[in-house]
């Protein structure tokens, strides 16, 4: 991917209210880039790279090196909770009460043209965020935060941004027109009289009509007594708005039909169709009537306006049919007046939602809205959990001469030195600035023995100099995979590479003749610690080539708690109150629950050839989940994570463990 960082400038310091980074280095620049939208970088020349373990810790390592502080695998746009998201099913939710695995509406291209297609909700956030206000010429407001993007006439465009310097990116001004269906309406009321409306136009239209019609109807049918279902058939004195809302909906299950952005209703009965106009033109619906001669005289009322007051018709009567209500195909051509007519800070930060689909955007209340294709990932599980972990990235530029120089003293005793044990060092930003290489090249220079841990496919690119250096010291390469549900990965770890293409990653640290050990972690209670979920995922990672595996619980640093806590009750609310049994001590989880699993890996692990070649017991400060088969044996580095010279059997401290 070409990146446009050489053009970025250094952010003023006093107008971004930035202050130099205590205790990391000299600032240098602050860059921001199109790639990463709403994360800054931090340039810094470090002081020092190679970092003194205390000696109090457990490690089975003296040093770290970690480039970068923070990661940039997520990034977050957002709107407000109570924004319309528009369903696949035609109707509308807002955006907070979405769930991950709902069917809504996005945009693919075909052709010359994007098009309106079927998408799935793939992971869904919170955070808190300073909102804005957009006003539409169609009267539409949109609150969202800052760096949320719109598909305009011109292409994408953050709400704010700037035309020049730092910052500079596409933004909305006051005369762009976003593209989009037009704002969405109101549903109806379910009243009494919304509902006679609904069975009137199916009684008299003869209840021709699709199963979830008739279904409807029955719902209805029995709310009212016999006295009063007799009234049903008549024309009421007084028809109101939410009795031809239901009216409206009814005929056009029973007798109505789209074809492309056209939604027709015909009636052979004129007392019928005048009931269709008179309803239609009291909601403000134009509309044409075609009278083709038919010899049983019916005739067609054609609504006007295209897809926007279609979809405006749908939002205001609710029919019941979804199949009619379908707009898959539809060019994304559009008259509604959906022109910026106003941008304004509203002064207070709100809470704010985002979502991850499948087409990368989604209809928030009638324009085409740019979803955020990764969240917090890598931080869910640290302690550092918050939005500056994702958005404020500092960067050792001069990470590899420190090192080297450092590596050059007459005091290095050339001990392990581990890498990702913080920070993934093989995050999406390593692309760009491409630290590793010379890290790697200095370590091995010095004779260092070193590991990596990561989450990161960014490896691959240095799987041929790994290899080479691996002839000289010693290599240990570390992979974390959770689970192998795709659908609850993208839910619990979005924007991190999918199972699949880590299982892919560890086969090519083998092909390459490294070691490679994975981290099944974290284990969740109840979710993933089945036995047929952990012995496929193990088997997956044995056929991969995988060296070692061990298997660590959930664990839950304060920071980490909150955001965990949040998830299960939007996802699995019906688990919260079994997790809190579980962590009722704090972050570790229950013994009980610890000697379960330890009980239900080992086997596992023996037979995919995955469990520690020498086993004896390990008492450890207080790190949880099991690699082997005793019940209180405490879990271990899996083979070929760690070089040679590493412990032949090093417990694994998860709560010192960032990545994990």
């Amino acid at each position: 991917m070409v990146m446009r960082w050489d053009e970025q400038k250094p952010d003023d310091q006093r107008e971004q209210g930035q202050q130099a980074l205590p205790g990391v280095g000299e600032l240098v620049r602050s860059v921001r880039a199109p790639e990463f939208a709403g994360v800054v970088f931090h340039e810094v020349r470090a002081r020092s790279v190679l970092n003194k373990v205390p000696s109090s810790s457990s490690m089975p390592f003296g040093w770290t090196v970690n480039p970068y502080r923070g990661c940039s695998h997520g990034c977050a746009y957002c709107l407000a909770g109570d924004t319309p998201v528009l369903m696949a099913d035609g109707r509308t939710t807002p955006i907070a009460d979405l769930r991950v695995g709902d069917k809504i509406y996005g945009t693919v291209r075909s052709g010359h043209y994007r098009r309106y297609a079927p998408t799935t909700v793939l992971a869904h956030w919170a955070t808190v965020k300073p909102a804005y206000r957009i006003t539409l010429a169609d009267g539409t407001q949109l609150t969202a935060s800052g760096d949320h993007r719109f598909l305009s006439d011109r292409g994408w465009k953050h709400v704010l941004g700037r035309s020049g310097g730092a910052g500079q990116r596409p933004h909305l001004t006051t005369g762009n027109k976003l593209m989009g269906t037009g704002g969405f309406g109101p549903p109806p009321p379910d009243t009494a009289d919304y509902r006679r409306g609904y069975l009137f136009a199916m009684i008299r239209s003869g209840g021709r009509a699709d199963p979830e019609a008739l279904d409807r109807s029955r719902a209805y049918l029995a709310g009212f007594g016999i006295a009063e279902s007799s009234t049903l058939i008549e024309w009421p004195i007084v028809r109101g708005d939410d009795w031809t809302k239901g009216f409206l909906a009814g005929i056009f299950d029973a007798e109505g039909r789209c074809s492309r952005s056209t939604l027709r209703i015909g009636a052979a009965d004129r007392d019928i169709l005048d009931g269709i106009a008179l309803a239609l033109k009291k909601h403000d619906f134009e509309h044409v009537i075609e009278d083709r001669g038919r010899l049983n005289g019916r005739c067609t009322v054609r609504l006007t306006g295209g897809l926007p007051e279609r979809l405006r018709f749908f939002h205001l009567t609710d029919p019941a049919v979804t199949g009619k209500r379908s707009i898959d195909g539809i060019a994304l051509k559009s008259t509604a007046r959906l022109g910026v007519t106003g941008i304004e800070p509203l002064g207070r930060e709100l809470p704010m939602f985002d979502i991850t689909t499948g087409t990368g955007d989604f209809i928030a209340n009638g324009v085409v809205s740019h979803n955020c294709f990764a969240r917090n990932s890598h931080t869910y599980l640290d302690l550092d959990a918050g939005q500056d972990f994702n958005s404020q990235i500092v960067v050792k530029v001069n990470a590899v001469e420190v090192l080297a120089s450092q590596l050059r003293r007459r005091t290095w005793a050339r001990e392990h030195v581990a890498m990702g044990t913080n920070t993934d060092p093989y995050q999406r930003a390593e692309g760009r600035y491409e630290l590793m290489p010379g890290i790697v090249g200095a370590l091995a220079r010095s004779g260092t023995p070193f590991s990596i841990l990561t989450k990161g496919t960014v490896l691959s690119r240095d799987l041929p100099l790994l290899a080479a250096v691996s002839r000289d010291v010693s290599v240990g390469v570390g992979v974390s995979i959770a689970l192998l549900d795709r659908d609850l990965q993208r839910s619990v770890e979005p924007g991190t590479p999918s199972p699949h293409a880590r299982l892919e990653l560890v086969r090519r640290v083998r092909d390459a003749g490294l070691p490679c050990g994975v981290f099944v972690a974290p284990v969740l209670p109840r979710l993933t610690d089945s036995v047929e979920a952990l012995d496929g995922l193990l088997a997956a990672i044995a056929e991969a080539g995988a060296t070692g595996a061990t298997v660590l619980p959930l664990h839950l640093r304060p920071g980490t708690l909150e955001w965990f806590a949040a998830w299960l009750r939007r996802e699995h609310p019906e688990l919260a109150g079994e997790y809190r049994n579980l962590f009722a001590r704090g972050s570790y989880v229950d013994r009980r629950y610890r000697r379960m699993l330890a009980e239900r890996v080992g086997p596992l692990l023996r037979r995919h050839g995955l469990a520690p070649r020498v086993r004896r017991r390990i008492v450890a400060d207080g790190a949880i989940g099991s690699a082997i088969a005793a019940a209180d044996d405490e879990p271990v580095w899996p083979s070929g994570s760690l070089p040679a010279e590493a412990p032949g059997e090093a417990v694994v401290s998860q709560g010192q463990l960032e990545l994990l």
